[in-house]
């Protein structure tokens, strides 16, 4: 379980890939994390630049001038800076439980705010609401981001602990229910 926002090192690691593409300076930096998160997440100016400078002190990366932009502050990546998005890569790879948890807690908290009579929240005058048809439209983009960008979507029905002990290598190879046309699928554990 995670105690906070996004891993650890994701945006240092979002700028090291970014820059070793080309240089660019930070509000194009913030627009770029802005799209790859399809609109809906923006690291703020105080966790952006920092790492820059950070980056800069360390020789990670270096500012480069522009003719065309002197007052631009451009960042490049150094050497230094590719060995250590080869790091940050590994790093970031070790963490996709991690950040799954996120994707999974934020929305477990919608949910909750919206079925759970322990919260009343008035959301009367918002464009949202916390309700079932605003839920389903975020699964409905969900699923619809998954099927762009991999396959068609394809139910898993397993509980997380059957989920994570298949993925993790802990089930036995006759445990596969793709390989077995006889066996049943695990339950979710949810009445359907």
């Amino acid at each position: 379980m995670r105690k906070s926002g996004p891993p650890k090192g994701l945006i240092s690691y979002l700028v090291l890939e970014l820059l070793d593409e080309r240089p660019r300076y930070g509000y194009e930096l913030l627009g770029e994390i802005t799209e790859i998160s399809g609109g809906h997440w923006e690291p703020s100016y105080g966790s952006l630049y920092p790492i820059l400078y950070k980056f800069e002190e360390e020789g990670v990366a270096e500012r480069v001038e522009r003719a065309d932009e002197p007052d631009r502050k451009y960042f490049a990546l150094t050497d230094a800076g590719r060995e250590e998005l080869e790091e940050k890569r590994r790093e970031v790879g070790g963490e996709a439980k991690e950040f799954g948890d996120v994707v999974l807690g934020f929305y477990h908290l919608y949910a909750a705010l919206a079925t759970d009579d322990r919260f009343a929240v008035d959301d009367a005058d918002g464009d949202w609401e916390y309700s079932e048809r605003y839920s389903a439209w975020i699964v409905e983009q969900t699923i619809r981001h998954h099927e762009r960008d991999f396959d068609e979507f394809e139910r898993i029905d397993a509980t997380p602990e059957e989920f994570y002990a298949t993925e993790s290598g802990e089930a036995s190879e006759g445990d596969d229910a793709d390989d077995s046309e006889d066996s049943e699928p695990p339950s979710s554990g949810t009445a359907e």
